[in-house]
């Protein structure tokens, strides 16, 4: 069931906007309108704390400081800069994505989806994240932060691991983005996500949008996304029932 109208849409976009301006953290890609390091920070975000970026971000671009330092740099200096984070193949991919954009872009990352989307290691997220926050285009960038607060405000109760979903999930955010607004939105809606929408126990009483969450209406704040748990691998061949 999902609880959508006009009204609620125009309110959600306005008021998320209102408190995003107010309450935004000051974190170091935010200074800057450069889609290197927004690239270069989304891909240390994935699966990885802010405050854990932050360091490593610094560190990463004062050693890369642009897109040929990056692809030019031996592949030890770009790993050993990672070093900590974990999940290695990001920076392998980031460095090849790199060097992609200097054969095909002449060094400057590229303002369409269909090149973005092209890049290693660059999916639907982060291309959206780039586009957006970059280049203010109406751009969604769906990740779990974004599908949490969608479903617990528009109560969506359909499962977020379906493709289907997803796809739902994208449309409805490009509809909310306010005109002239792509990139200051998708940052208020991740957070939110982040910092008052949490996953477990989320601060309802000081979310700048309860008054029209139909989720927190309905009391089902706590269940809400629904997301259901990966199937386990089939057993093999001559595998004990």
């Amino acid at each position: 069931m999902i609880q959508e109208s006009k009204e609620s849409k125009l309110y959600f976009s306005k008021e998320l906007l209102g408190w995003y301006e107010k309450a935004k953290r000051d974190l170091p890609w935010r200074r800057h309108r450069n889609p290197y390091y927004i690239w270069v920070s989304e891909i240390m975000l994935q699966q990885t704390r802010v405050d854990t970026v932050i360091p490593y971000f610094q560190r990463f671009i004062e050693r890369f400081p642009t897109i040929q330092a990056l692809a030019e740099a031996p592949e030890e200096d770009v790993l050993k800069c990672w070093e900590g984070l974990g999940y290695y193949s990001r920076a392998r991919n980031l460095q090849a994505a790199a060097q992609q954009v200097m054969e095909w872009h002449g060094g400057i990352v590229p303002d369409n989806k269909k090149d973005v989307s092209a890049l290693k290691g660059v999916g639907p997220y982060t291309s959206g994240a780039i586009l957006s926050i970059a280049y203010n285009q109406p751009e969604p960038a769906v990740d779990g932060n974004v599908m949490r607060v969608l479903s617990r405000y528009f109560l969506i109760e359909e499962d977020i691991m379906k493709t289907g979903t997803r796809t739902l999930m994208e449309e409805l955010a490009t509809e909310l983005i306010p005109l002239g607004r792509a990139g200051d939105f998708n940052q208020a809606l991740m957070e939110l996500g982040a910092l008052i929408c949490t996953p477990k126990s989320p601060q309802c009483l000081v979310c700048p949008v309860m008054l029209h969450c139909a989720g927190r209406l309905e009391g089902a704040e706590d269940r809400l996304p629904v997301k259901s748990k990966a199937k386990p691998p089939r057993p093999g061949p001559g595998s004990s029932p």
